[in-house]
């Protein structure tokens, strides 16, 4: 039982067990005057009685308190008034490094990571996964095992086993400063950790996004596109004119469509900005239909089937620049993110506002250079 049905139960049997003293005392009267009850009333005795009873086995049963979230009210309690006293003695939202600031909930944490997923085009489609040191390390076959079919008695050959590499992917610091009015922050009805989500959103979507495309992985991720001209680049199918489709876009892009394995076109998606995807929508097949249709009903457009994922951070159509790319992301890109977010107070160093300096290590890279082609628009 709950703290409010104890309470409850309780009041209940009190003003049963008043009316059963009540009923019994007016039944032995009877009996005393009368050697005899009405009954009615002895009837109303034991009907009393038997609700005492079931009463009381209710109250036998243990309270149970309903939980607190010790660190969620500690951490409200911080962000509102900067009341650090009971955060200091939570273990896991204390401090652990000379920069100062708290790490955050999980349920605060999970905010951020939902809002962040929908404002990060390449959230969507890359795979996602969460590490507890600063780097992550995946290893990857650079050959295949020897494989092959042998009979129900036939001795089983020994296979080679294959050549495994490690790939790193290092986390870096994320960070964006948010302010909030002291009125926004005394207002008990607002929620503040969706507040916190929705003004580092943006800004994080923004940062890490373009890490995700052209970083060059030192204190950051490592883009996709900066794989070229280094042993581990994608491959790359090149329109024939420099900056330009030139004149057989359609047969270009079928060319990028069947570039990867078969074993990744199933979820594959293009990836370009709004100003490439301009240019492609005006393209048509050799039957006049146009390639690209529009979403509806909240899905993506798609490009001849297969979805378009906008990304700004994704470069114009120029000379000898990869505008477009394709492939399966979820098996070609990994991002890595660290667990824990952490979050400093600053109300002195813009008065009357309070800041909050929020950072979170996020890494990325290739991890699959087969799933993912580019189109480059080069002689």
């Amino acid at each position: 039982m709950t703290q409010i049905e104890t309470k409850m139960a309780s009041e209940d049997f009190a003003q049963t067990f008043a009316a059963f003293r009540d009923a019994n005392d007016a039944r032995l009267a009877e009996i005393e005057s009368k050697s005899a009850a009405d009954p009615l009333l002895t009837e109303k005795v034991e009907r009393l009685n038997r609700r005492l009873e079931t009463l009381s086995v209710s109250l036998s049963q243990p309270v149970v308190a309903k939980p607190v979230n010790e660190a969620k009210s500690a951490w409200s309690r911080f962000i509102r008034s900067g009341d650090e006293s009971a955060l200091t003695e939570l273990k896991s939202l204390s401090t652990t490094d000379g920069d100062g600031g708290y790490v955050a909930p999980v349920e605060t944490e999970n905010q951020i990571d939902t809002a962040l997923e929908q404002a990060s085009p390449m959230r969507r489609i890359a795979t996602v996964r969460k590490i507890g040191s600063g780097q992550f390390r995946k290893p990857v076959s650079s050959g295949q095992p020897t494989t092959g079919w042998v009979g129900e008695t036939d001795p089983r050959p020994e296979t080679t086993a294959p050549s495994l590499t490690l790939v790193a992917f290092p986390a870096g610091e994320l960070y964006a400063m948010p302010a909030a009015t002291q009125a926004l922050l005394d207002d008990s009805v607002a929620d503040v950790d969706a507040w916190l989500a929705e003004e580092v959103r943006d800004v994080f979507a923004a940062q890490e996004t373009a890490a995700f495309v052209n970083g060059d992985g030192v204190d950051k991720p490592r883009g996709f596109l900066s794989y070229q001209g280094t042993a581990d680049a994608l491959n790359e199918i090149v329109t024939g004119v420099e900056g330009s489709f030139g004149a057989t876009q359609y047969d270009t892009l079928m060319d990028l469509i069947y570039a990867p394995k078969s074993i990744y076109r199933p979820g594959a998606s293009f990836v370009m900005n709004r100003r490439t995807l301009s240019e492609i929508r005006k393209i048509k097949d050799a039957d006049g239909n146009y390639v690209w249709t529009p979403g509806a009903s909240g899905q993506p457009s798609q490009l001849l089937g297969y979805d378009v994922t906008e990304m700004e951070q994704m470069p114009d159509i120029v000379s000898g620049g990869s505008a477009i790319a394709f492939g399966d992301f979820r098996r070609g890109y990994m991002i890595a993110d660290r667990q824990g977010v952490r979050v400093l107070r600053d109300p002195y160093s813009a008065k009357p506002y309070v800041l909050f300096y929020t950072t979170k290590r996020v890494g990325g890279g290739v991890q699959d250079k087969d799933a993912i082609s580019l189109l480059s628009f080069a002689a």
